[in-house]
């Protein structure tokens, strides 16, 4: 049984143009006290080619848990665009909100995320350089994407942390690439 239980996450502020912060408001309850404290992730996901484009975009510690329900908003700030490849800047990518305890990762909440161009115009007939600021990003947010794993909360022995969690974000995001790919999904703005 795991010691953590995410409630609800609320995407903040979506859609949004591709400059501003991310934002979620994330609710979860603590089945018991726990000696150390929860690290969050957001990742970017910058290709579905290579996970060297990935970026943690922040990274925080919540803490102490004690028993009872929370609450707060995760903001980070949007990728570095030179960091990206110019090819995948426009168009659909994902986004990963991570929590682990004592390194070991034991829930991940995927969602796919559409950049692309406030006006139609330029929706229609893309620059070729991307503009970054005439971005809007749009979160699909009725969606997510949820991976949990078994872990060892504070020698509890009632899981035990899966191997290859690692290897799991690639595969996680690639695969969620190629099925918006296949079932040709549109993300409406």
């Amino acid at each position: 049984m795991a010691a953590i239980n995410i409630t609800n996450v609320q995407v903040l502020d979506n859609p949004s143009m591709f400059t501003n912060p991310f934002q979620f408001e994330i609710e979860y309850e603590c089945l018991y006290d726990l000696k150390d404290d929860l690290e969050w992730k957001l990742i970017y996901v910058g290709s579905a080619e290579s996970e060297k484009y990935d970026q943690v975009l922040d990274s925080v510690l919540v803490g102490p848990v004690y028993s009872g329900g929370y609450r707060f908003v995760f903001q980070a700030n949007p990728p570095d665009v030179s960091r990206l490849p110019m090819d995948d800047i426009v168009g659909v990518t994902v986004v990963f909100l991570s929590c682990s305890y004592n390194g070991e990762e034991f829930i991940r909440v995927g969602y796919y995320v559409n950049n692309e161009y406030e006006l139609e115009e330029m929706r229609e007939n893309p620059p070729s350089t991307p503009q970054i600021e005439k971005l809007v990003r749009n979160i699909l947010a009725d969606k997510p994407r949820v991976t949990k794993w078994a872990i060892s909360f504070d020698n509890n022995t009632n899981g035990v942390a899966s191997s290859g969690q690692m290897s799991a974000h690639a595969d996680m995001a690639a695969q969620m690439l190629q099925e918006q790919q296949q079932q040709g999904m549109m993300i409406d703005s």
